[in-house]
């Protein structure tokens, strides 16, 4: 029997002034119980508009109806079957304006957690010890695949299902791309990342760490050792700066720095040498989820004032609801309406104020937002010892500068049609190298497009 509760079954978390202090995950996760009763909250609608509200096409009413029997094996292969890295996408997906924003409970109350009990399977799987899949026989084609981010992982995930040899050649140390660097641990864990792409490796995938294509090894040099097409999914991780007196002073950081250090080198931890600036007072300058992520990592690493510094209003903010609620919890700070002109040091160089201007919003602009104009004479300074700087990255130029035949647009992403083919032949890339900055699950879905490109294109070439 449907279960016709209007609210979601809501989900445990550490209280906010506790956790603020600590990197443990925020959310606790359903038990077994839980999900349960949420899942019997689908109504498993004839036309199942969630599903098209999913970029990966996850079969939502399916999985969540072997949840309501309790038949959690079987649901974890249901999920599998389009989605290979459940447990983060159950973490870090923008439900509620995707698949739940389709759902039909949503219209007289709210719709059913479909990423809170993605999540609990993946993790009750994990715990469980159910089988991801083995290695298939190879059909004897090889790919690269560039970058280990969600949308390389997802390519090669889906490749290696269909018995291709996959290689994936990633610059970094670890794997992971955005989801080990970028996104804290008090949201995605290291150890759930690690889970997910060694259950990828047990599908047969070759992890190469340490290689920087464009450098290590070129696009070209990757075809003369056999591959038959390559997938960039590279990311963007080139920050941008506004370029306002003051950004080269000491105590200044892009987020992506901010958070390499933080996430992927520990910095958080003691055990760790990794030096990071631990600030009194920081300024985040930016709205976005990176921002969110920046604020409150710079709380729990002593900060007493925290600041998000965003020129528009709340309403405009570009980060998940979720995540803004979270940082007003954990007492992040909103000077919104406001805009940096300059940051200011001491004699040593160091920080020690950002001046701002303050902001009013006029008519929208061609993005569909008010635009934010600059009150005259508003000028103020907020005293500041860290400055981070969150208003969005670009693709680095490394391979499109190293590669011949490979075409970028006027902002650097790389140029591709509809199914993910680049200019060059046989060269297929999706997620924020041709995107620019964007979400997990959306660069999931283009990884997953370019596969079913690559496929078609290795089998024709083969006929």
């Amino acid at each position: 029997m449907a279960n016709m509760i209007a609210t979601k079954t809501p989900m445990p978390e550490q209280e906010p002034q506790i956790r603020n202090k600590n990197f443990k995950e925020v959310a606790i996760g359903y038990t077994k119980e839980m999900a349960v009763e949420e899942a019997k909250r689908c109504l498993n609608c004839k036309h199942k508009p969630c599903v098209s509200g999913c970029p990966v096409n996850v079969r939502i009413p399916e999985f969540l109806a072997k949840v309501a029997e309790e038949k959690f094996e079987e649901a974890y292969q249901i999920i599998l079957s389009t989605n290979r890295l459940p447990a983060v996408c159950g973490r870090v997906c923008p439900q509620e304006t995707q698949c739940e924003s389709k759902c039909v409970r949503g219209i007289k109350g709210e719709s059913v957690g479909i990423g809170r009990i993605e999540r609990f399977v993946a993790d009750y799987a994990r715990e469980q010890g159910f089988s991801s899949g083995d290695k298939p026989a190879s059909n004897g084609h090889r790919v690269a695949v560039v970058g280990s981010g969600p949308a390389g992982l997802t390519c090669a995930g889906e490749l290696a299902a269909k018995g291709y040899e996959v290689t994936v050649f990633e610059a970094l140390h670890v794997a992971g791309g955005v989801l080990s660097y970028g996104i804290p641990e008090f949201r995605l864990p290291k150890a759930i990342v690690k889970t997910e792409v060694d259950n990828l490796i047990k599908l047969g995938v070759d992890l190469k760490t340490d290689y920087i294509v464009g450098r290590t090894i070129t696009v070209d040099e990757v075809f003369e050792e056999g591959y038959e097409a390559v997938f960039i999914g590279s990311g963007a991780g080139l920050p941008s700066f506004m370029n306002i007196p003051g950004e080269n002073l000491l105590g200044v950081y892009s987020a992506n720095e901010y958070l390499t250090r933080t996430n992927l080198m520990h910095a958080y931890d003691e055990e760790y040498m990794t030096p990071i600036y631990h600030g009194n007072s920081v300024a985040v300058v930016g709205g976005g989820n990176v921002a969110m992520d920046a604020a409150r990592c710079a709380k729990r690493l002593g900060a007493e004032n925290v600041y998000i510094v965003y020129r528009r209003s709340m309403e405009e903010l570009p980060a998940r609801a979720e995540e803004v609620h979270h940082a007003q919890e954990e007492g992040i700070i909103f000077k919104l309406l406001n805009n940096p002109v300059a940051i200011h040091g001491d004699e040593n160089g160091h920080v020690k104020a950002i001046e701002c201007v303050e902001m009013e919003l006029g008519e929208p602009d061609a993005s569909g937002r008010r635009r934010p104009i600059e009150k005259k004479g508003s000028n103020f300074e907020i005293p500041v010892d860290a400055v981070i700087m969150s208003i969005g990255t670009s693709p680095n130029p490394l391979i499109k500068n190293t590669t011949p035949g490979i075409e970028v647009n006027r902002k650097g992403c790389l140029v591709c049609t509809e199914d993910a083919a680049t200019t060059r032949e046989g060269v297929y890339a999706g997620g924020d190298a041709v995107t620019g900055a964007a979400t997990v699950i959306l660069a999931m879905g283009a990884g997953k497009t370019a596969a079913a490109s690559i496929d078609e294109y290795i089998q024709n070439k083969a006929k």
